[in-house]
This record gives structure tokens, sequence and C-alpha cells, in this order.
């Protein structure tokens, strides 16, 4: 069971997981060592899985992103295919499967338009599709 001060020590990672555990002991009244120890805790329940790092992906070599919904044809493997091309494709940066409207949703990332257009015309061979630019990224 989490307590309080176990959300503030995830809240402290969420925000920079490369935070000093000093650090992170000094926002939650605790010693460094005692954070070390809550942590390793945390991480022995499943609790937290990794620590990542965050990319401004508009400004690397893919600065476009969209959100794909997918409609897979009832094909008896369509969903086993799919989700293997789409786990190895790395214009997917992520993928969801979903209820109510579409099978799939995916998140991806282009260099342009005509990289988009490429990506789609190769999906297009286990159903249909509806995409979403996005404009900005607020969150």
């Amino acid at each position: 069971m989490l307590d309080k001060t176990d959300y503030a020590i995830l809240a402290c990672l969420q925000s920079n997981a490369r935070m000093q555990m000093k650090e992170i002991g000094e926002r939650v009244h605790m010693t460094g060592q005692a954070v070390a120890n809550r942590i390793a805790r945390l991480e022995e329940l499943g609790v937290l899985l990794g620590y990542t790092v965050k990319l401004d992906e508009s400004k690397l070599e893919k600065p476009f992103e969209a959100m794909v919904t997918v409609f897979l044809t009832s094909t008896s493997n369509s969903h086993a295919a799919f989700r293997k091309w789409a786990l190895n494709e790395p214009a997917i940066t992520e993928l969801h499967r979903v209820t109510g409207d579409g099978c799939y949703w995916l998140k991806v990332r282009y260099s342009d338009p005509a990289g988009l257009s490429v990506f789609l015309e190769d999906m297009l061979r286990f159903g249909n599709y509806r995409v979403n630019n996005s404009l900005e990224k607020l969150k």
C-alpha cells in the first residue's frame, strides 16, 4: 500500500528522474538513504517500472505528429498481423488497443506530409484509418 510520501517521491521522479536522493529527501522530509529505500521498494512492488528521457520531438528529425485511429478488416489474423507490423514500425511512438471507435489508436511521428502519406499507404493493407494532425502539444 502506498502512502502520501510514496506519492510525493513519485511526483519528484516524474518531474525529474535524475533528481538526487538528497534533494527528494529535502522535499519529502526524509534522508536520502530513506528515499533510496522507498524507491527500491516501489521498484520491487512494480509501481516504478523504469526511468526515461523526455525529448522535444519537434527539434529532432520528425517534427510532425499525428493521431491515427485504425479500423481493421475482419480476417482471422488481422489483429496479430497488425500488431506485429505496428510494434516494429519506427514511426509509431504509441500503440493503444481501444474500445469504441476503431480498433487501435496510434501516435505517429513523421518528417513531412509525404512521410505520413507513405506510412498511411503501407497501413492500408490492414484496414482503414482516420488521421488527426497535432497542431500543438499542450501537456
